[in-house]
């Protein structure tokens, strides 16, 4: 294979990082900026719930839609439309007169959002192998990371947080013009999906690693088909739905809070607020991509265990009533150790509700996370505004402890025969 034909997927690679990075960027800034947002238009601190239940609605749509419009425009399409979408909601977040029209920029924000996350799983599955798929997710993880310094830096500065939307709308319209630039070169990819893909020369992609060398895909297995209703009727398929939830939820929440936590709860000035929760989300990225090789080491299972009693271990020094930097310690921890949750409990679907019913699963599975990160992160808002910001901690606990629960019981049941 030549170096020429080559290069595409190397360049297309790089674009579905900083994709993946976009994706993040709108969700680091919030946590940030809400206390900002939320002053400026005289709403209540729990009125946020309004806004991710808006950007949920909206990415949930437009992911069941995906598929679709992905047969109809193909993915560079999909891609340059979607990011022009999410551009123009973050400059309707800038230029916002009140908590109505971010309201309605949330929605479309979920929409380009859902559509990006879509498109790129169904193209990179089949296009960049396991590896850069677990990294994409670890970038969108950075994305989340970096949000942060970005409204940071902008209040900082002494600037409205609408700055910081502003500068992640021009970022997103710059990466919506690359895509628009590479829709032939996306669509020269997708034709030959079909065909061996060929390794993306790098230093750390196995070992056919080198441009040349071409790995053959394995032979999907042979799975019996099963109605719906017998994987409807199966509880592991629901206790599994509920841990996603449950894990979701503690993940956002923790990113959403923390700001409002170290800054009103532990007296950290904002500067410094900031960086602790871009801290937290820099830790995810982190984990994502040194837990993605030892759980090949050690195995999934083993991993994902201690994943999540180091998530609860991290939720329990973020609810002591310590110094500042405890709770900062624990932030970092709940986000190290809940970085290969969200792929591992993915990856071992099938052993928990059997290969038949694995992909009904994992789609519902993504649905009820949605879910969770929208409605139980706004819950715990509404008990902040009712108590104090001191019970974020110990709702993360809580949270931590039952998806424990939740694994242990959906592990025990057995699998479903395929």
């Amino acid at each position: 294979m030549s170096t020429t034909s080559a290069r595409p997927r190397a360049a297309l690679l790089l674009l579905a990082y900083l994709a993946f990075v976009s994706l993040g960027l709108p969700d680091g800034l919030i946590g940030v900026g809400w206390p900002s947002i939320s002053a400026d238009f005289g709403v209540p601190t729990e009125a946020v719930g309004l806004v991710l239940t808006a950007s949920t609605a909206g990415y949930l749509t437009s992911s069941v839609l995906a598929g679709f419009t992905l047969a109809r425009l193909g993915v560079g399409w999909l891609l340059a439309g979607s990011t022009i979408l999410a551009a123009l909601a973050l400059t309707g977040y800038a230029v916002s007169p009140g908590l109505a029209m971010v309201i309605g920029c949330a929605v479309l924000l979920g929409l380009g959002s859902g559509a990006i996350d879509s498109g790129l799983n169904a193209y990179a599955a089949g296009a960049f192998g396991p590896r850069h798929m677990n990294w994409l997710h670890a970038f969108f993880g950075l994305g989340v990371a970096i949000g942060p310094l970005i409204m940071t830096g902008a209040l900082g500065a002494g600037q409205s947080w609408r700055w910081g939307y502003g500068i992640v709308a021009a970022a997103e319209l710059a990466l919506a013009t690359a895509f628009v630039l590479s829709v032939r070169a996306w669509r020269q990819r997708d034709a030959a999906a079909a065909a061996p893909v060929a390794a993306v020369a790098d230093a750390v992609s196995g070992p056919a690693g080198s441009v040349g060398v071409v790995a053959e895909p394995a032979a999907p297995p042979v799975v019996r088909p099963v109605p719906v209703r017998e994987t409807l009727r199966l509880p592991a398929v629901w206790l599994g739905a509920l841990a996603f939830a449950v894990y979701v939820a503690v993940e956002v929440a923790a990113g959403l809070w923390a700001f409002l936590l170290l800054t009103s709860g532990r007296g950290l000035a904002d500067g410094i607020a900031g960086l602790c929760v871009s801290a937290y989300w820099g830790s995810l990225f982190l984990g994502r991509v040194v837990q993605g090789v030892t759980a090949e080491r050690l195995g999934s299972a083993r991993v994902l265990r201690a994943s999540l009693l180091g998530m609860a271990a991290g939720a329990a020094l973020i609810a002591l009533p310590a110094p500042a930097w405890v709770a900062v310690l624990g932030l970092v921890v709940v986000g190290f150790a809940a970085a290969p949750v969200f792929p591992l409990l993915t990856l071992t679907t099938a052993d928990r509700v059997g290969a038949a019913h694995a992909e009904r699963t994992i789609g519902l599975q993504v649905g009820t996370s949605a879910l969770g990160a929208a409605l139980v992160p706004a819950g715990i808002g509404l008990l902040i505004s009712h108590t104090s910001v001191q019970a974020l901690g110990p709702a993360l606990l809580a949270l931590a402890v039952a998806l424990i629960a939740l694994h242990a019981a959906a592990s025990r049941r057995p699998a479903a025969t395929s």
